[in-house]
């Protein structure tokens, strides 16, 4: 069936609410074609790790680099593309093994295509690209690229693309660093994730609608720290509200001065980190502040101190459960535009592929 385009936001909600039948699909894709094995055999074994991004694909860059340590042993580090040709003795200093990986959804990023061009032309290192299209200038550029097909979008803001990208990263990683029991466990999320989806729409829109905020924080710690910014980028996005990012325990080291009933704290609680986390999220709650929490399981602190709660109850290890943490924020951001009027499917200002001008 094809979607009615005089409804805001309707691509938006159906690419959000997809991710599940998404993400399986990527990975019957991969497997089928034996992707990630003949990824694994074509670039040798590296020292260091490097993610390259911009916008979401940058912060799929940050969550991707936490997973490839955790799951490899190896270094890994990620960087907006323009800090690498602007910056490139600051980025690649003492990196003579470095193994850089180009994230794109559409491939046609100039930031990333200058990124690329400068490692495979100017430094002479083989680079990796993952994309979700074809035929793209990126893929010409770069020696090897992983799509994910499935994940493409129509709506401009990344919502299945990015879960998917970092998905995708997440199965490689664990091909390289020969975690077969991690690569079957995450491919078990998306029935898993089905499940803690499935109430959370009808839940944030009611919650949407009885709340007025004036700032939004967004905390996140470890790997979830880009995945937290990642969902304060979805409410700037579609909603046009002001959003901040802060790792969870430096929230204290000064912008908890702008906790107020008006402000919504939003907390992606770790599994490794949660006593910790936790001690925040009382102190926020303490100084007034409106609580959002998602986390895999709560106790009863954290019940006490979350207005919102979102339990995704995952049978899975914490890093496998990291496409699921996005869900809120993307919904969040999504109820939020249309209650202020914008069409997530159109945010203001933005296009779906950021191009610039070459003026040389």
């Amino acid at each position: 069936m094809t979607a009615d385009k005089s409804i805001p936001g309707v691509h938006t909600q159906a690419e959000i609410l997809s991710q599940p039948w998404c993400w399986r699909e990527c990975f019957q894709a991969l497997d089928e074609k034996g992707r990630l094995s003949q990824i694994c055999a074509r670039f040798p074994a590296r020292s260091d790790w490097l993610f390259v991004g911009c916008g979401s694909s940058y912060y799929i860059a940050l969550a991707a680099a936490a997973s490839w340590t955790q799951l490899t042993g190896l270094r890994a580090g990620a960087v907006p593309a323009s800090d690498l040709f602007l910056f490139p003795n600051l980025v690649l200093a003492g990196s003579s093994l470095c193994q850089p990986v180009l994230i794109s959804r559409s491939g046609h990023t100039s930031e990333v295509l200058k990124a690329a061009e400068y490692l495979e032309v100017k430094t002479n290192i083989r680079t990796l690209a993952i994309s979700c299209a074809t035929h793209q200038p990126l893929e010409e550029i770069c020696t090897a690229t992983l799509y994910l097909l499935p994940a493409d979008e129509q709506s401009t803001v990344m919502t299945r693309s990015f879960s998917s990208m970092l998905l995708g990263l997440q199965a490689l990683a664990a091909a390289y660093g020969q975690q077969a029991s991690f690569a079957e466990a995450l491919r078990g999320l998306p029935d898993q994730a089905q499940a803690a989806l499935d109430p959370l729409p009808a839940r944030l829109q009611d919650f949407v609608q009885a709340n007025e905020f004036a700032d939004y924080a967004f905390l996140g710690q470890g790997p979830l720290f880009g995945l937290a910014n990642e969902c304060m980028l979805k409410v700037k996005e579609m909603s046009c509200s002001y959003a901040q990012c802060f790792h969870t325990l430096e929230f204290r080291h000064g912008p908890k001065a702008i906790v107020s009933p008006e402000t919504l704290v939003t907390f992606l609680l770790s599994e490794t980190g949660f006593e910790a986390e936790t001690e925040v999220l009382q102190e926020v709650k303490g100084l007034g502040g409106t609580t959002l929490v998602v986390t895999n399981q709560a106790d009863g602190a954290v019940r006490r101190a979350a207005d919102f709660l979102v339990e995704l109850n995952l049978d899975l290890p914490e890093y496998a459960r990291l496409g699921a943490f996005v869900f809120t924020g993307q919904l969040l951001g999504y109820f939020t535009g249309l209650k202020k009027g914008y069409d997530p499917d159109r945010p203001r200002h933005l296009s779906r592929v950021v191009i610039l001008n070459d003026k040389d």
